[in-house]
């Protein structure tokens, strides 16, 4: 069975999008991986899982007022940030009601405290979304990247994981 898939991510410097992509190779030809404002309704429509992932920033999912700050003071990235598309938080926040499984994840450095994942869950079973796997947290080596070896591996492999518990 195919499952509909829709992988929607935020990413700043590109780790959370390759990670994105990954997972939705893992679960499979019918998942896309979208900024949130590729994410639409029709995109969603008939959907079996929804995957929403984004960077751990400040202990939480980004807000803009994060945003703002990189945006004015990006700091010494290899590359400047992608901050052309909206937020995760806003696209869950405008999220219209749904039924359908869901699944989170963040990219995180190794012992950072805090959640993204806590807040995308909360914010998605608002919409009536559930839960059908733990949310996952991959990791970066540095504040920019990259992805700590083996990671993009593990994406895959999650998303495999996911595949099976919708169908």
């Amino acid at each position: 069975m195919t499952v509909k898939a829709v992988v929607v991510y935020e990413s700043l410097w590109g780790n959370t999008a390759t990670v994105a992509r990954a997972i939705a190779e893992g679960i499979g030809p019918g998942a896309t991986a979208a900024h949130p404002d590729e994410a639409t309704e029709d995109m969603l429509a008939g959907a079996d899982l929804i995957v929403a992932g984004a960077p751990l920033l400040g202990f939480k999912l980004p807000t803009e007022k994060m945003r703002d700050g990189i945006r004015t003071k990006p700091g010494r990235p290899p590359s400047p940030p992608d901050l052309a598309h909206p937020s995760l938080r806003s696209w869950l926040e405008a999220l219209k009601p749904a039924d359908g499984g869901f699944a989170s994840f963040e990219t995180r450095l190794r012992m950072s405290p805090g959640s993204a994942v806590r807040e995308i869950g909360e914010l998605l079973e608002r919409a009536g979304y559930r839960q059908v796997a733990e949310p996952e947290k991959f990791v970066v080596k540095g504040k920019f990247g990259p992805l700590k070896d083996g990671e993009l591996e593990r994406a895959r492999r999650w998303g495999e994981e996911l595949a099976r518990a919708v169908s």
